[in-house]
């Protein structure tokens, strides 16, 4: 393994300490807030490339830290859009792990969403671990109403990423990332052993502490 290898599971393995015992329940909640407060259509995620989207992650308090090693961490949630009532999959869980070499002294804590355009990013997406710039492209999202999406790196890109940074750093980089499947979440929430793939594309039952997450998820409606 590398250096930046081992430097991010240092990393993630201090940070899970710290929040990966958080219940479920709240961290969903978390991830309905965000979806709420970065959707604004005046200064958020414009809603035309809301109503593109085949699938969202939503992953609320990605910690990065730094102090000679430098790396980030967070636990979050995919939903594809389907055929049920609320027009979203119940949600399977993921994790985001990264970083870096460097010299860096301080501490952010991020929210991160990320829309998937197409079917080649929603197979990324459903894999069990992709490197965000090796395995697929992610491009920074347009911001606001007025927004355009027709640039070349929107059109190009398999998934657009948002960041609302509310520490010290003005946002992530998600360069270099990965983001690969939860399975003790998974578990956690579902009394069971599945894959996120199976969760969204077929016919899992909602747990009731992922209803305000898909409550929220169905004000966001396709073209």
């Amino acid at each position: 393994m590398n250096k930046q290898g081992m430097a991010a599971g240092i990393v993630a393995i201090a940070m899970a300490g710290s929040i990966g015992l958080r219940a479920d329940a709240d961290r969903l909640q978390d991830a309905a807030t965000v979806l709420t407060e970065m959707s604004n259509a005046d200064n958020g995620i414009p809603p035309n490339l809301w109503a593109k989207a085949k699938c969202v992650a939503v992953i609320p308090g990605v910690k990065k830290a730094a102090l000679g090693i430098g790396g980030q961490y967070g636990r979050g949630y995919i939903s594809c859009r389907n055929g049920s009532a609320a027009g979203w999959s119940a949600p399977g869980a993921v994790r985001i792990e990264g970083g870096s070499i460097g010299f860096q002294i301080g501490g952010s804590d991020t929210d991160v969403i990320m829309l998937v355009l197409n079917e080649r990013g929603v197979d990324r997406l459903l894999s069990s671990k992709f490197t965000v710039g090796a395995d697929a492209a992610v491009a920074a999202g347009p911001v606001g109403r007025q927004a355009s999406a027709q640039t070349d790196a929107t059109m190009m890109a398999e998934i657009l990423a948002w960041s609302r940074s509310r520490g010290a750093y003005a946002g992530i980089s998600l360069q270099g990332s990965t983001l690969r499947e939860d399975d003790s979440e998974n578990k956690e929430l579902y009394g069971a052993e599945l894959h996120n793939k199976d969760i969204v594309r077929g016919t899992t039952k909602v747990p009731a502490a992922a209803e305000v997450l898909l409550n929220t998820l169905s004000k966001f409606k396709p073209e």
